[in-house]
């Protein structure tokens, strides 16, 4: 009874945040610690920056066969490498709340560390399984043991798979009535928007671009062949000055993380808003030095590159 009402009351509150959030989490899994433990977690993740997210949940605990002993509450995690494609990532939380051992009256508080690693499967875009083990240590009575769980994730806010091939290999889209062909670009790479990073990822066959390859994609698909790497990319068009009052939506960001070659590419899509294909798959960032997660791509933004102008010709320096 406890089990259910924690989580009915839970819910509504993941719900209502989903909005700001690209993935509902839920997980089950068990704490082997003393008779075991049964576990159940239920939270919202969002990117946090360059490989990194951050997750909040809250979690129930409650002794194997209905015996006596629950625990209750709320904690964080950091992951790294999650969310990008299939593959394993890195996680580390904190958390606490109140709970007993030995009863079901949450008479005391506890805190809780861990720390371990997962694999993460995309059967669809916007659809993830997880497996996951960690070392988790519980301060009420110095409690610790291996910790197990599986986890379906939800990712809000995309336009899952789509149809698609490798964007060289697109029919030429047209241009719709009053748009110009940078428009169209835009919206080619906004409308791919929830597909998952891939790396070497172009598009084909509905799947994840990496960041050249949705560039390569979305000028592609109306007829501007452009190289397949995003340091080819950095010397296509025309430099134009790095400043946002300078950018025009449909320019090519350049990015890189130590100042050196460029090492990532996004679309500009103007109000200091861009498209890009990063950790989190196809998103929306912005730069700006006040933004949590605008912030590291501000900082490793080097330079600005105009491919075609407003009438739609290809430009070249």
């Amino acid at each position: 009874m406890m089990r259910r009402s924690f989580l009915a009351l839970l819910a509504p509150v993941a719900l209502a945040g989903q909005a700001r959030a690209q993935t509902l989490e839920g997980a089950v899994g068990q704490f082997y610690e003393g008779t075991g433990w049964t576990l159940y977690r239920l939270g919202l993740s969002r990117p946090l920056g360059g490989p990194f997210g951050l997750s909040y949940q809250g979690s129930y605990l409650t002794r194997e066969d209905d015996g006596d002993g629950a625990f209750a509450g709320v904690g964080a995690d950091l992951t790294a490498f999650r969310g990008g494609g299939e593959g394993p990532y890195l996680v580390a939380g904190v958390g606490g709340g109140l709970g007993s051992p030995h009863s079901h009256d949450f008479s005391s508080f506890w805190g809780s560390w861990s720390a371990g690693a997962g694999y993460e499967l995309f059967p669809l875009s916007v659809l993830a399984f997880t497996v996951e083990g960690r070392w988790r240590e519980l301060s009420l009575d110095a409690r610790d043991g291996l910790e197990l769980a599986a986890g379906l994730s939800v990712r809000f806010g995309g336009g899952g798979r789509s149809g698609g091939a490798n964007a060289p290999q697109l029919p030429v889209a047209p241009v719709r009535l009053g748009e110009t062909l940078r428009d169209s670009v835009v919206a080619a790479a906004t409308e791919a928007m929830g597909r998952p990073y891939r790396y070497g990822g172009t598009g084909a066959d509905g799947g994840g671009f990496d960041c050249s390859g949705l560039i390569q994609y979305a000028y592609g698909k109306h007829g501007v062949a452009l190289p397949r790497t995003s340091r080819e990319q950095a010397r296509e068009g025309n430099k134009i000055a790095k400043q946002l009052r300078s950018l025009d939506p449909g320019d090519l960001l350049t990015f890189s993380n130590r100042g050196g070659p460029v090492t990532h590419v996004g679309l500009y899509l103007g109000d200091g808003r861009f498209v890009h294909s990063a950790a989190r798959g196809v998103q929306v960032s912005v730069l700006s030095g006040e933004d949590p997660y605008g912030r590291w791509w501000y900082s490793r933004w080097v330079g600005a590159r105009r491919i075609v102008n407003g009438e739609g010709e290809r430009l070249e320096d």
